[in-house]
């Protein structure tokens, strides 16, 4: 120990003069372990006012500051510059609009700084590096900065202090005067032309796509269908489809002209050859012959031409919009066509007329594409989301019941405009789509919004298709800003150049809330992001706009919240919620149960209508609403084939199997340790396994390998791992009592005879290779290197396991264990009222360092004590926020011991030994804010 202690105070980490205290330590952001803009959006939350100097400011990354600087009332200056003339006109103009923000003008030549200082009740942090204030910088550049604490590096802050200082008497305050004459000269700059390559690649997603489509086709069967949301690239993905499949017809069908130009020009580029060999079923065009033929539905659906066609013509099929299959028109088609293969492509398979599209195309989904996975390839334009509170007067605000005078009152629709045009939008010009909930309230907006200068329109379902198309013109062109709708644009209407999205209703579907954000994130020229402002009433369903926009599927209430209170990000986008708005989120989440049956059946039944069939795990974790560790973590559930019972399902399973797909569902499938997964699924593929089989298998997955954790892995498949009480019986008579493997030898694996004599059962068999193939895939967000993964959860028991220990001594475990090797410690920070009282009060008192305690009686010559401190035992931290969350802990690292001494506590003054405990890993800003700070 006194080694550590003596390198902590060399490097700064620990401060003799309090030696019961480790100060606030260097850190270096970079974007890697966290986006620089939360330890940014840390600062000013708990700063008392802020002073920062920055060059460049892009508009794109405005919104969340304007709504952090909305919800804290800090005060601060910026100081920045016209520099190479990067910052718009428009960004000191939205700069303008915060009223608790002093802008300055630097005038010195050459101004290319980057600082931000905070001022604290008792401290400065100060952050300097290379990020500019830009969203790349802020979120995905490989930026260094150093984040320093004047109660280390007093000497560094104030000389940030005195420059800034220096900087804000000559700098001169931003003024609209000012703003006009810089845009009278202003040019935008040019961004570096693009490389133009030659051939155009598949790329990730569209690959995965591509392999899953043809399995399918592999498999002998004839349609398919794949689901991409708008903007992501599908007619390439199709055009590369049809690329492999090399058909000597093939057939294009979509409901507009315009649609099948522009998807035989990408088709072209992909697959190349002569331009005859290309041509058009539509309106004038009639280019029979062609061997790549792209047709609009009204021509090709004409009885005459359908009958000239050999139903053999084409042997593959495409149609595009294939949520339109279910109308007559289609139908004809379909009918008299008979492809070797057709397949479907459409961004919205969930119709409101209740048609089952997955039905028409067999229930073959070969890829679903979603929206988080598509703006984290870059596909979609990025938007910032705010959710805002709504108008609130007299302590009422909007519910499911409010009448349509108060949704349209002047006070109200004056407070809708002004936070509208806080947040602003993108480029010069709003082209804005506003989502509400009655057809006469949207009416009624629409009016008053004109009013006020803001020329809008409504649309609904009263409206006929040509007025529709005329509003959108309208909206394109710039004659109006906003249509105002209900539910009509969720799907089927492509308006490119929207740049706001506005939400002024109850979400009722997490499928809808995505349909109508999707409305604006087709990319644009112009567009760098897309303002999406919602503004969240009293509703019942609030819960789901956090699960919505993240694309969270875990079920967990303690991620819901931890969602609707800190920051998310979505590649580029970000999601940020005003502190009533969060309130009103946590507030609806404390009414449902997410994990609860009801909402495991009503998931259930819409995945198997989308599939035709009975679900498997794999397929929830491809396709369904809720992942597939949900089914784990439910404690009324002993596995997925209790569930699947529970269903109606038929399953001819004996106890024996039951028993074991339980310990599979419960033990393995979080996939929170490859091992033992990659054994079973070796053997599933081969009669015995060798050690050096399973070794290699090891290494091609990355996992770490040693003497220890080969015999955990054989003792745990064997289940005496679990050979302890719980209750009147043992875990491993729970479990069936019975090996899953055996060892032929001292090298060779199989498995155990029970459980060959098990997979001669089909049911058994599918159930047991499901729970394996699934697990493997949920282990994708693990590091298999190491024995825990920073920040992923974790219980007492998944202590045990991985650290390879012989038994699972969970139950007894409590705080702490002192092993041979290693000593994990779990630590609830905020106890419930009734055991708040309690004597051990652990601190953290920064983003690293926390004041532990031993149990008691102890003493510094206690063994367990002198074990501890020998260095040799390392220290693994667990914490939750509260004894009222899940059973599981967060992973925060190794931690060193920095100092200890021995402490009387409570009313009777026990001894036990104080420890200073020093994170090897600083923790995240969100990490601490989700633990450490209370809930609002």
């Amino acid at each position: 120990m006194e080694k550590v202690l003596k390198d902590a105070i060399l490097n700064g980490l620990y401060d003799t003069k309090y030696p019961g205290q480790v100060n606030l330590t260097p850190q270096l952001l970079s974007n890697s372990n966290e986006k620089i803009w939360l330890s940014l959006r840390q600062e000013l939350i708990t700063a008392n006012s802020f002073t920062w100097a920055v060059a460049f400011i892009s508009e794109d990354m405005l919104v969340p500051l304007k709504q952090v600087l909305a919800d804290t009332k800090i005060s601060g200056t910026i100081i920045t510059g016209s520099y190479l003339q990067f910052n718009s006109p428009k960004v000191f103009t939205e700069l303008m609009k915060i009223p608790n923000l002093t802008v300055k003008i630097s005038n010195k030549p050459g101004f290319h700084a980057k600082g931000f200082l905070f001022n604290h009740v008792d401290y400065q942090t100060a952050i300097i590096g290379s990020a500019n204030f830009t969203r790349s910088a802020m979120l995905a550049n490989s930026e260094w900065c150093l984040k320093v604490s004047s109660t280390q590096n007093a000497g560094l802050t104030q000389q940030l202090q005195a420059e800034l200082n220096d900087l804000t008497k000559t700098a001169t305050p931003l003024t609209t005067e000012w703003i006009d004459d810089y845009a009278q000269t202003w040019a935008k700059p040019q961004a570096q032309a693009p490389i133009i390559t030659q051939e155009i690649k598949p790329n990730l997603m569209q690959k995965e796509a591509i392999k899953n489509l043809f399995n399918i086709i592999n498999q002998g069967q004839k349609r398919a269908l794949v689901v991409s949301a708008t903007g992501t690239g599908k007619t390439y993905l199709a055009a590369f489809a049809v690329k492999k499949y090399q058909p000597k017809r093939f057939l294009y069908l979509v409901h507009r002209a315009q649609i099948a130009k522009k998807a035989m020009s990408s088709f072209q580029k992909v697959i190349g050859g002569r331009k005859s060999d290309y041509g058009l079923l539509s309106g004038k065009h009639h280019d029979y012959d062609a061997k790549y033929l792209f047709a609009t539905i009204q021509t090709l659906s004409q009885e005459d031409l359908l009958k000239s066609l050999d139903p053999a013509e084409f042997d593959f099929v495409l149609i595009d919009e294939a949520h339109r299959t279910a109308a007559p028109s289609y139908q004809r088609v379909l009918n008299h066509l008979e492809p070797k293969f057709l397949l479907g492509m459409t961004a919205t398979p969930e119709r409101m007329d209740k048609e089952n599209v997955f039905e028409i195309f067999d229930y073959n989904l070969a890829y679903e594409i979603r929206l988080q996975d598509a703006l984290q390839e870059g596909m979609l334009t990025p938007f910032h989301y705010v959710g805002v509170e709504d108008y609130e007067v007299n302590g009422q605000s909007i519910d499911e019941t409010t009448n349509l005078a108060y949704l349209t009152a002047s006070k109200r629709v004056d407070y809708l405009l002004k936070e509208i045009d806080y947040y602003g939008y993108c480029g010069q010009t709003v082209h804005g789509l506003v989502f509400c909930s009655r057809q006469a309230e949207a009416k009624e907006l629409a009016q008053e919004f004109s009013k006020r200068g803001h020329q809008a329109i409504s649309l609904t379902n009263e409206n006929t298709e040509s007025e529709r198309q005329q509003a959108v013109n309208d909206l394109e062109s710039g004659r109006i800003e906003y249509i105002i709708t209900v539910d009509l644009f969720n799907e089927g209407i492509d308006i490119p150049c929207l740049n706001q999205v506005i939400m002024l209703r109850n979400t009722q579907s997490s499928i809808v809330f995505i349909q109508q954000l999707g409305r604006g994130l087709r990319k644009y020229p112009g567009k760098d992001y897309v303002t999406v402002i919602d503004f969240i009433g009293n509703y019942q369903n609030n819960y789901l706009i956090p699960l919505a926009l993240t694309g969270d599927r875990s079920a967990s209430i303690d991620r819901a919240k931890r969602e609707a209170q800190l920051p998310s990000f979505v590649g580029l986008s970000t999601i940020n919620f005003s502190r009533i708005a969060s309130e009103r989120i946590l507030a609806s989440l404390a009414k449902i149960k997410l994990d609860g049956l009801k909402q495991l059946r009503e998931a259930y039944h819409e995945l198997k209508d989308k599939l035709g069939k009975r679900p498997l795990l794999y397929d929830f974790y491809r396709f369904g609403s809720v992942s597939p560790l949900v089914f784990a973590q439910n404690t009324s559930l002993a596995s997925y084939a209790t569930f699947l019972k529970k269903m109606g399902e038929e399953l001819t399973l004996t106890q024996f199997e039951s028993q074991v797909l339980s310990f599979l569902t419960k033990e393995l499938l979080p996939g929170k340790r490859i091992h033992e997964l990659l054994l079973l699924n070796l053997l599933l593929k081969h009669e015995k396994v060798t050690s050096e089989q399973f070794e290699t298998e090891l290494k091609q997955h990355h996992a770490y390998c040693s003497r220890d954790l080969l015999a955990s892995v054989q003792n745990f498949l064997m289940l005496d791992f679990f050979d302890v009480k719980a209750g009147k019986t043992t875990k491993k008579a729970q479990y069936g009592n019975t090996a899953l493997i055996e060892r032929l030898n001292l090298f060779d694996f199989t498995f155990s005879q029970e459980i060959k004599k098990a997979l001669e059962d089909v049911d058994f068999k599918t159930l047991f290779t499901d729970l394996i193939k699934t697990g493997l895939a949920l282990n994708q967000a693990f590091d298999n290197s190491q024995e825990f993964t920073l920040y992923q959860p974790y219980d007492r028991k998944d202590a045990c396991h991985l650290l390879n220990w012989p038994l699972d001594v969970s139950a007894p475990m409590y705080g702490y264990r002192v092993g041979e090797k290693d000593c994990p410690i779990f630590i609830i920070y905020n106890k419930t009222e009734e055991k708040r009282s309690s004597i051990y009060q652990n601190d953290f008192s920064d983003g690293r360092s926390l004041h532990w305690y031993t149990r008691s009686p102890r003493h510094l010559d206690s063994d367990e004590v002198q074990r501890l401190l020998s260095g040799k035992v390392k220290l693994h931290l667990f914490v939750k926020k509260s004894d009222a969350a899940s059973r599981e802990f967060f992973y925060l690292g190794e931690a060193k011991i920095m100092h200890a001494q021995e402490e009387k506590i409570g009313p009777k003054q026990k001894a036990t030994v104080g420890m200073d405990l020093l994170l090897q890993t600083p923790l995240t800003s969100d990490m601490y804010q989700m633990l450490f700070t209370s809930e609002k």
